[in-house]
């Protein structure tokens, strides 16, 4: 079994700081007027909120100008965590991250399966390495990792996210995954629509913006993920 993890909002909140660099680091590189005001975040690649920020603000969206973004928001963010208190886990994540690797060492349910760990997510790899470490959660637990900008096709889009997991776990299995093999967590309508595109089950969270009845369309639906053995029993059943 693949369980691939998104980060904000399903394993750990930062307070908005993320948003916050980015404004800071679009203030820094094109003036003070620089606002992120009426872009969406929740759900959505790193490289696709960039683009749209440039263009809310009248700025062409150039690969120089993305990149410029792009190295601007980490050091932003770097900024950001260390005047202020940084990352946090959410409820359960640190028991569940633990039990999901000790299962790893052993057979689940006598039928040979073994839970792999990985990442689907919207963050760029710098960021979002970031914001796990200075939550306590170590990324080198996650064997696969799907970053917002690994997408093969522009422009990029969540939906193609799955597929590039399915891939990159041939170096555990020595295979590429199947749809009925992989569980997608998250917390809004995006990781629910991009595990239907790919047949993955999908576990959503409502530690976001997101309620339990907005995500009532994924095959489980939880308050957070404190209920270690339960929810470790739907993700491996």
């Amino acid at each position: 079994m693949l369980i691939l993890f998104d980060i904000d909002a399903t394993l750990i909140k930062t307070g908005g700081a993320g948003m916050l660099a980015l404004a800071d680091a679009g203030r820094l590189l094109f003036g003070p007027g620089f606002s992120v005001e009426g872009v969406a975040f929740a759900g959505r690649l790193d490289p696709l909120i960039i683009g749209d920020l440039l263009v809310r603000n009248g700025i062409e969206p150039t690969p120089e100008h993305r990149a410029a973004m792009r190295r601007g928001y980490r050091e932003a963010l770097e900024a950001r965590f260390a005047a202020e208190s940084g990352s946090w886990a959410l409820p359960g994540v640190h028991e569940l991250l633990g039990a999901l690797g000790g299962l790893a060492d052993r057979d689940w349910g006598g039928d040979g399966a073994r839970p792999t760990l990985g990442l689907l997510t919207g963050n760029f790899s710098e960021t979002g390495t970031l914001k796990l470490k200075l939550a306590g959660i170590d990324p080198e637990g996650f064997r696969v990792c799907v970053w917002g900008d690994d997408s093969p096709h522009d422009p990029p889009e969540r939906e193609h996210l799955p597929g590039v997991a399915f891939e990159r776990v041939r170096a555990a299995w020595g295979r590429p995954a199947r749809g009925a093999e992989v569980v997608v967590v998250g917390d809004t309508p995006h990781d629910i629509s991009c595990a239907r595109a790919h047949g993955c089950r999908v576990l959503a969270v409502a530690t976001g913006q997101f309620s339990v009845a907005d995500l009532g369309h994924a095959d489980r639906t939880v308050e957070d993920l404190s209920e270690t053995e339960e929810v470790v029993r739907w993700l491996m059943g």
